[in-house]
């Protein structure tokens, strides 16, 4: 007994302490809540914080709605179902991720703009005229189809690995209850994928509460836009600060709202005879309609923005030099492969904390963690900034010992700006593997418990092995988000490091969106790259 608590509180004190460290930020974020009120806030509450509140709440709503209905489809087709380029469509529906929102925003506006290849043709070429404003998309509906179109994959993936590993009992049990397809899918296939549709539907959620390019670039005024203005254009941290700890409250809120849906119901494996869900092979019309189905989503979600950059891209090649492309490339897949790396680990310890310490409070704490996503990177870099400039004081004895002639070191360094990404993402891998011990619940945990192995080895051998699927793609998910990833970058980088994200930012900024094609084309490489080589690690799942 006395060795098992000892094992509980080893697990224990390291996620305590992981909180600790990525619950700091919050904690600044709090306090400011009390400080004195500007009159720039008296304004803002008076006039201009509800409507932030119900523009937020208007593409959180609609875009969680859609994302669902198109993630959890896309997840089941593939995971039940083989049609032609079914093996292709398996990953490829992944790839939208890659895209930058924003870069999704300036491209289909492009694409659909007066001067676009849209309404040119239907001027030039087939004597249309139509009116402009048929195509605006610089509005809440626009922001709402281009986060649906880039975001969709965080519901899609997580379920669909779930659905790929699940008993295969379950679906045969109901058919031979004379269930048919949809009451199957109603019945069976959403209630046990709950637990993995909200984690993937909060990562969407989340993401377009901090999202600032697409909701900047159309004019929506949202919680994003107002703590930046504020900051950036009124010099008003305090106020930033306050409209912040508001967009954390909606947050809270929300997450309330997910923990209550997601109940107390938890399916797990209960036995060793796991099959994975053997495929129904699609004939005639239906394979056809599966088929298109799935192209369609592929190419208005991914093909037909890549193909406007790369005629973007065709028309300033040479523009940017080719040695500086290559250097942005290399820092942006260290500094999003080292913060993944990092995430992940801690989520697993975390998340295995959370799961083998049956007390509320070990429910609790990992759930404030996450909170971290829904700050603004630009408040999340100064309070980094603020902890690492302290830390370099409390250490400048130890420079001047080594010789050290500056007393700025970490804060100058990219462990400041990794440290920033693990806060800033952690939601994202924590989910992914929340999802995944939810999965595999504690069954095999305790039997190698009782036959003698201690915690440790039995987390290696045991639950590392099942929880493969969710780590993969949890650190998929991490790796294309922090090469997506733009403030943080722009504000915590060492001086003069620039990634692909950062240029491209820079380009688009400047309205030289031809320019930044060229980056944002390395970036949906590189994340292709890392999509394609862990989806063959998958292989293990049925084809």
């Amino acid at each position: 007994m006395n060795k098992r608590l000892a094992n509980v509180n080893g697990w224990t004190i390291g996620a305590i302490v992981i909180i600790i460290l990525l619950f700091l930020p919050n904690v600044s974020i709090v306090a400011g809540i009390f400080s004195p009120a500007s009159e720039n806030w008296a304004h803002i509450k008076e006039y201009m914080l509800l409507n932030y509140i119900k523009s937020s709440l208007t593409l959180v709503f609609f875009t969680a709605l859609f994302t669902i209905a198109i993630g959890l489809s896309l997840a089941w087709l593939i995971a039940q179902y083989s049609f032609p380029l079914r093996n292709f469509m398996k990953w490829a529906l992944i790839l939208p991720l890659s895209i930058p929102p924003f870069i999704g925003a300036y491209t289909y506006h492009g694409i659909i703009n007066y001067t676009g290849v849209i309404q040119k043709t239907l001027r030039n070429h087939l004597d249309i005229s139509v009116n402009p404003a048929f195509f605006d998309i610089m509005n809440v509906p626009g922001a709402i189809f281009i986060y649906t179109l880039f975001l969709y994959p965080y519901v899609y993936m997580i379920t669909r690995i779930f659905l790929s590993h699940q008993a295969a009992s379950l679906i045969e049990s109901a058919r031979t209850l004379g269930k048919g397809p949809w009451e199957i899918f109603f019945k069976v296939v959403i209630p046990i994928s709950r637990v993995s549709i909200i984690g993937g539907v909060s990562l969407v959620i989340l993401e377009v509460l901090n999202d600032y390019g697409v909701v900047k670039y159309f004019g929506i005024q949202t919680f994003s836009t107002a703590i930046f203005q504020t900051w950036f254009g009124l010099g008003d941290l305090e106020s930033s600060i306050k409209l912040a700890a508001s967009l954390m409250g909606v947050v809270i809120f929300i997450l309330m709202i997910e923990r209550l849906l997601r109940g107390r119901k938890q399916y797990s494996y209960s036995t060793t005879k796991v099959r994975p869900l053997p495929l129904v092979k699609l004939k005639g019309r239906k394979a056809f309609f599966a088929t298109l189905y799935t192209l369609v989503i592929f190419s208005v979600a991914f093909l037909i923005p890549i193909i406007q950059l790369i005629d973007w891209v065709i028309l300033t090649f040479g523009k940017v030099p080719m040695e500086d492309v290559l250097l942005y490339t290399k820092n942006s897949v260290i500094v999003a492969g080292l913060g993944a790396s990092l995430i992940i680990v801690f989520s697993l310890i975390v998340g295995n904390y959370s799961r083998i310490v049956h007390h509320k409070i070990a429910k609790l704490l990992p759930k404030l963690t996450i909170l971290g996503y829904s700050i603004p990177g630009a408040v999340i870099a100064v309070a980094v900034i603020t902890t690492f400039i302290t830390l370099d004081g409390l250490l400048d004895p130890v420079y001047q010992y080594f010789g050290t002639e500056s007393s700025l070191v970490l804060s100058v360094s990219l462990i400041m700006l990794i440290t920033a990404y693990v806060i800033r993402f952690f939601a994202i891998g924590y989910n992914s593997i929340e999802s995944g011990f939810d999965k595999i619940g504690t069954d095999f945990r305790d039997a190698s418990r009782m036959l003698g192995s201690r915690s440790l080895r039995t987390f290696f051998k045991i639950d590392i092995p099942m929880m493969k699927g969710a780590i993969i793609s949890g650190f998929i998910l991490v790796f294309v988000d922090i090469l997506k990833e733009i403030p943080l970058t722009l504000i915590l980088r060492p001086f003069n490091y620039d990634t692909l994200a950062t240029k491209a930012f820079q380009y688009a900024s400047d309205e030289r969106i031809m320019e930044a094609s060229q980056a944002s084309l390395l970036i949906v490489g590189v994340s292709t790259i890392a999509i394609f080589v862990f989806h063959k690690l998958l292989r293990e799942e049925p084809d």
